[in-house]
């Protein structure tokens, strides 16, 4: 990718979601294969990812497929199978968090590094870009001027800098939450995380008060940099992910819509910037980020630290106010709508919070206008009787509109790349040429001999209606010339072959024009890694790892958290998010605030979850967060998948 190129960066569930994401306007989609992609239920056969690469490249759209979680010594040769099988399917780029995979037999194909590899800092940034990786997606958080400084210290022209800019937020830096393993077996770094981050907890200080009850206090509202896009193009992010390779199709279609929009305007502002990709999507709907699951929104750390970025009552989606209860009866409820103009439809979902500050879902089975203007009877598909605390003055949420639903069951979008059409005469009869915004140009001849028109003054306007007609194909018009001495007739059967096969003519040009992404040769002599000792937070996990760390100078290396060597009590998740600074708590809150400061102490804290304890402690310095605890008996006790055999202390040469 070029250096001047912005990357609208779309998940895909399955091809049919990939697809999508393709006509609503991504420059690229990442998927994952069959194996070895970090989500469990979400692989793609090599087959359905060679379809889905067929079809970005006609818009010379990318497709990258992730191969990131970590891998035992026996999976590495299914995985540089994989690998191949993959590059000879034509993706573009591997997603990959195993550094082990640099130390085998794999394809000539771009690496990206993966989110879990935890990118925080230039010399991690550097190190990557100098091992070999093009595509580096920063931890999503840092902030504008630390993002700026990554910018810096890479090379630009050879390492694209990438962000999520929009869906779920893990409250842990990515590679760094080990509580799904400790407590299940379960490894998030192995794609099948338990998400123990969305639970309630009961939050005790140092002295066992507690502090907050029954709160989801490790999850977070959902990301959503739509304000950002400008800001963070000046930081150096040239490729904007969205989250959700889990999501729906409905979720891809209108997010990808969104931030397509957006960026259709940075472009327009900034002439220096191009999109990443060819055509021009038209939507039939308005995308709105809100009509999707979501736990409402923030911007992260990206602007600096804020208190409200959880989404501490509620993991689920409390929609958007539509109205108050008017009444209640035990066969319905009525609803008076905030804007009149609101409609109810049979199908939507409704919300609200009982008295426990507890979210409880309504779903509509009959909805019904009332007399009186923007009141609204609603009949529920469940009974009445099951509603807790649903009465007078409650507060409505919408988080499903049935309308919305069925629009985008439809077809929603149509991505096109304007063509110029040039129509001219030659010794055996006729040539058409289409030629793109791109410059790709495709020729057709048609061997006919000159027929006069019976109507030589409409003549002219047929003939560029006809040559105009690309509805069946990814092309439009952008403007039709006629470079012809005299007027034609031609049979439209014969104009049209000639039409497609121009066309197609086109298409075989824009596939030879679209070149495989180089991979990037790593430094020699090999670069050395940041720090020379590697705790489990590393995530090494084979021998081939190992090996590639210690070429890089690493000298003790110890085995991922997987390996379950590390049985007493560790870090199981490190955050920039601070409970403590979200429930005011935080002793440099209490700076200068008369009667308080001096007597909030960063003391540690315990979550409390049924059985599960857990405890908080808090890194001041860096502003981080550490939830601490040990593996389970009932882990340990599994057999183990595949043990981990290689020194913590790297040996020496000649030691047996």
């Amino acid at each position: 990718m070029q250096p001047h190129h912005l990357e609208l960066l779309a998940p895909a569930r399955n091809l049919d979601i990939g697809i999508e994401a393709i006509n609503h306007g991504a420059d690229a989609v990442y998927i994952g294969g069959p194996s070895f992609g970090a989500r469990s239920t979400a692989d793609n056969s090599v087959q359905d990812i060679a379809k889905l690469v067929q079809h970005a490249h006609r818009f010379h759209s990318r497709i990258f497929v992730t191969l990131n979680t970590i891998l035992r010594d026996d999976e590495l040769e299914g995985a540089r199978k994989l690998a191949w099988q993959l590059y000879d399917a034509g993706v573009d780029a591997l997603i990959i968090q195993d550094m082990g995979l640099l130390e085998i037999d794999m394809p000539p194909i771009q690496l990206h590094a993966s989110t879990q590899t935890d990118i925080r800092t230039p010399e991690k940034a550097k190190f990557l870009q100098d091992a070999g990786l093009s595509q580096i997606v920063l931890a999503r958080e840092l902030t504008l001027p630390q993002i700026a400084a990554i910018r810096d210290a890479v090379d630009t022209d050879r390492t694209v800098i990438e962000f999520f800019v929009h869906g779920a937020l893990c409250v842990a830096y990515s590679g760094q939450c080990f509580i799904s393993h400790a407590h299940t077996g379960r490894s998030a770094n192995r794609g099948d995380c338990s998400q123990a981050c969305r639970l309630p907890y009961e939050v005790k200080d140092a002295q066992g008060r507690i502090v907050a009850h029954d709160k989801h206090v490790l999850s977070m509202k959902d990301n959503n940099q739509s304000e950002n896009l400008r800001a963070l193009v000046d930081a150096g992010v040239r490729s904007f992910k969205i989250e959700g390779r889990y999501k729906d199709m409905a979720y891809v279609k209108n997010i990808t819509a969104h931030y397509r929009k957006l960026f259709d305007e940075v472009l327009s502002e900034r002439p220096e910037l191009a999109a990443a990709s060819h055509g021009r999507t038209t939507f039939s709907f308005e995308p709105d980020p809100n009509q999707n699951f979501n736990r409402e929104f923030t911007d992260y750390f990206v602007q600096g630290r804020k208190e409200d970025i959880g989404a501490f009552d509620t993991p689920k989606n409390p929609g958007q106010p539509i109205g108050w209860v008017s009444k209640v009866t035990a066969e319905h409820i009525e609803i008076t709508t905030d804007d009149p103009a609101t409609e109810l439809h049979n199908g939507d979902g409704l919300c609200y919070y009982d008295l426990q500050k507890e979210l409880i879902g309504l779903q509509i089975n009959r909805a019904e206008p009332a007399k009186a203007k923007g009141v609204w009877r609603l009949f529920p598909k469940d009974p009445m009787d099951g509603f807790k605390d649903l009465r007078q003055g409650v507060q409505v949420n919408r988080n499903r509109d049935m309308r919305w639903v069925r629009t985008l069951d439809k077809k929603s979008a149509e991505r096109r790349m304007g063509v110029w059409i040039q129509l001219t005469e030659n010794k055996k009869g006729l040539q058409l040429t289409l030629t793109d915004e791109a410059g790709h140009s495709g020729s057709a001849a048609l061997a006919i001999g000159w027929q006069a028109p019976k109507d030589p003054a409409q003549a002219e306007e047929k003939l560029k209606a006809a040559l105009g007609k690309l509805g069946d194909t990814v092309f439009e018009p952008l403007d039709v010339q006629l470079v012809l001495p005299r007027p034609w007739f031609v049979p439209p059967s014969q104009l049209n072959q000639l039409r497609r096969d121009a066309v197609a003519a086109l298409e075989t040009a824009r596939a030879q024009g679209l070149h495989r992404l180089p991979r990037a040769v790593p430094a020699e002599p090999p670069a050395p890694y940041p720090e020379d000792t590697l705790t489990y937070l590393a995530n090494v996990f084979n021998q081939k790892a190992r090996d590639f760390y210690a070429k890089h100078g690493v000298k003790v290396i110890a085995a991922a958290y997987e390996a379950q060597e590390e049985l007493g009590e560790v870090s199981l998740m490190i955050t920039k998010h601070c409970v403590r600074f979200s429930l005011s708590l935080c002793p440099k809150q209490a700076k200068g605030v008369t009667g308080v400061q001096g007597t909030v102490k960063a003391e540690p804290m315990q979550l409390i979850n049924g059985k599960e304890k857990l405890t908080l402690r808090f890194d001041c310095k860096p502003c981080e967060m550490h939830v601490v605890g040990k593996i389970k008996k009932s882990v340990l006790n599994a057999v183990p998948e595949s043990p981990v055999q290689f020194y913590k202390t790297r040996p020496v040469v000649g030691m047996h």
